[in-house]
């Protein structure tokens, strides 16, 4: 996966070492983006768990930036979505940068422990009611 200069410039190794699974079979679809490959070939290319690879597909399949049909996964054609996912990215890390970073465990521990009722299913909300 490619990074911009400013952030080569800054970043420590460890922070450059850790890019997710998803950014980096993204980054890899992007470079080869007149192809569509298999899951399989995109672990081995980049020497990750073909199991791990899937999930990344299909996490990124969910929010529209890569295409799958039968076997084959390509990125969106969608030059929108792409940027706007990009945009979000960087409005992310600016945040972060700002702010710190979100600690998961800290939200978890603050969040409710029932769905917000627009999150729940028909089948989970009450129909009894008057």
């Amino acid at each position: 996966m490619s990074i911009d200069r400013e952030t080569f410039e800054r970043a420590t190794e460890d922070e450059l070492r850790d890019v997710s699974v998803p950014d980096q079979v993204l980054a890899f679809l992007t470079a080869h983006q007149d192809r569509a490959f298999k899951a399989t070939e995109i672990a081995r290319q980049l020497d990750l768990e073909p199991d791990t690879v899937s999930t990344a597909l299909t996490r990124l399949k969910s929010r529209e930036l890569v295409e799958h049909k039968s076997a084959y996964w390509a990125l969106t054609s969608d030059s929108n979505r792409l940027q706007s996912s990009a945009d979000y990215e960087r409005a992310t890390q600016l945040f972060n940068d700002q702010l710190g970073a979100e600690a998961k465990d800290d939200w978890e521990a603050h969040a409710p422990a029932e769905p917000h009722p627009s999150h729940q299913s028909d089948n989970d909300t009450d129909t009894n009611t008057s």
